[in-house]
């Protein structure tokens, strides 16, 4: 009889602890994945710091010696790309295999990750990485440029088009970006700088609608796009359009 009662309880506690994991599990895993993201942003912009201060620290004999910036070779394939894009009018941004696939595969020019850069939006204490191609690993890893969109590298004629799960497996990632408000800045960091944006408007569109996320001429633009409503099955977009307001180039 004692040896029952003993694997009663044990079986209750067990119950209960089980229980007690199944409930927390989606906030511990919000938790480890909100702080992943926010490390590897944060990772991404050190570097990014270092190698541009490094550049900066030239011998005082050179510093009148005007320099090219660092992965130069990437630059101009980029600014090539934006301008092609521009003059096909995104002829390629036709189903979900064009902006599935990254435009550039950043081992090819010598760099050790496939992060390009980081989007940082103050108000909403949000840093993520940023990367090339809206593939299920990069939507998994951080926020994703849809290919066929403008590489987020600065100039005019060009919307760089950045999208982030409205909430996955518990983790935030782009849930919160309908709060945004007119005015608010996103940060863009890339290889070369950090550029600041402010929210210019914002929109709810159908998915087949594609021409709502096309360059517009003479602007430069960031859109960030989510599913909606929240936890809807992406029935249709949140876009929040932002417009450039300042370039810092530290190199």
């Amino acid at each position: 009889m004692k040896s029952g009662k003993i694997f009663a309880v044990v079986l209750m506690v067990m119950v209960f602890l089980l229980g007690l994991a199944t409930f927390l599990y989606p906030h511990i895993r919000k938790a480890v994945v909100d702080t992943t993201l926010r490390n590897d942003a944060q990772e991404f912009i050190d570097r990014v710091t270092i190698e541009l201060w490094e550049e900066e620290e030239l011998p005082e004999e050179e510093i009148a010696t005007p320099t090219e910036p660092i992965h130069k070779e990437l630059l101009d394939a980029m600014q090539d790309y934006n301008q092609e894009i521009w003059n096909t009018k995104q002829a390629g941004l036709c189903d979900p295999w064009s902006y599935q696939q990254p435009s550039f595969t950043l081992g090819d020019y010598g760099l050790e990750s496939e992060v390009f850069g980081a989007i940082s939006i103050p108000i909403l204490d949000l840093e993520m990485p940023l990367y090339l191609g809206a593939t299920y690993d990069h939507l998994a890893d951080g926020a994703a440029l849809l290919s066929q969109t403008s590489i987020p590298i600065g100039g005019m004629n060009t919307n760089c088009v950045i999208a982030g799960h409205r909430g996955w497996y518990g983790a935030s990632y782009f849930r919160y970006i309908t709060d945004l408000e007119i005015g608010d800045e996103v940060i863009i960091t890339n290889l070369w700088g950090s550029m600041t944006y402010t929210v210019a408007d914002t929109k709810i569109i159908q998915p087949y609608e594609v021409e709502k996320i096309l360059i517009q001429p003479g602007k430069e633009l960031i859109t960030l796009l989510t599913c909606h409503p929240y936890a809807s099955g992406g029935k249709q977009r949140y876009l929040v359009i932002c417009e450039r307001s300042s370039y810092e180039h530290n190199s």
